[in-house]
């Protein structure tokens, strides 16, 4: 997988004005900005992808519908309609995307790895069958529809979860929350 550019935020999510490649950004620590796109259907269901199994971090785990950095100088906006395209093989606009907020997480997912990432979270409807997407391999091993309740029984079960990335509880309920809010 490349390295990319990305900007390096303050904890408060202010731009620093500094770049750097997203290795040394992981391995310094240091805030920066991600984006978080949740597809869900009609019928109450959301999209979940599972991570490569080569990824660096979470390998093989089930996740957000698409995900990624922000590149430098790149809006939120346009890095997710730009991770869309490149992970699933959609064409969304910016009316498809519906803004719901910002969240700060701070992980470290490894000893010598740090994620201190600003989520711009995004919820967009699904209007095509799964089996229409094309997965970037590099990115992405599988897609599946799973009903929110479902979903939102398995992140209460710890022996479930541990087959999905470990995002906060908090992380989780807002997301399902504005998802449900929307059907």
């Amino acid at each position: 997988m490349a390295d990319e550019l990305i900007d390096i935020l303050h904890r408060t999510g202010e731009f620093t004005g500094e770049v750097k490649l997203k290795s040394e950004v992981h391995q310094l620590g240091l805030y920066h900005g991600s984006v978080h796109i949740w597809f869900f259907t009609d019928l109450g269901e959301i999209i979940l992808q599972k991570r490569a199994d080569d990824k660096d971090t979470y390998p093989g785990l089930w996740d957000i519908s698409v995900a990624g950095h922000i590149g430098t100088g790149e809006t939120p906006e346009d890095s997710a309609i730009r991770e869309v395209k490149e992970e699933i093989g959609l064409s969304v606009s910016k009316n498809d995307l519906r803004f719901i907020g910002t969240y700060l997480a701070e992980k470290k997912p490894r000893p010598d790895l740090y994620d201190n990432e600003f989520h711009h979270i995004y919820l967009s409807r699904l209007d095509v069958s799964i089996k229409t997407l094309t997965l970037q391999k590099e990115e992405v091993s599988d897609l599946m529809l799973i009903q929110i309740n479902e979903f939102k029984d398995i992140i209460q079960d710890s022996i479930k979860r541990k087959k999905y990335v470990p995002h906060d509880k908090a992380y989780y309920s807002f997301i399902l929350k504005e998802i449900t809010n929307q059907l």
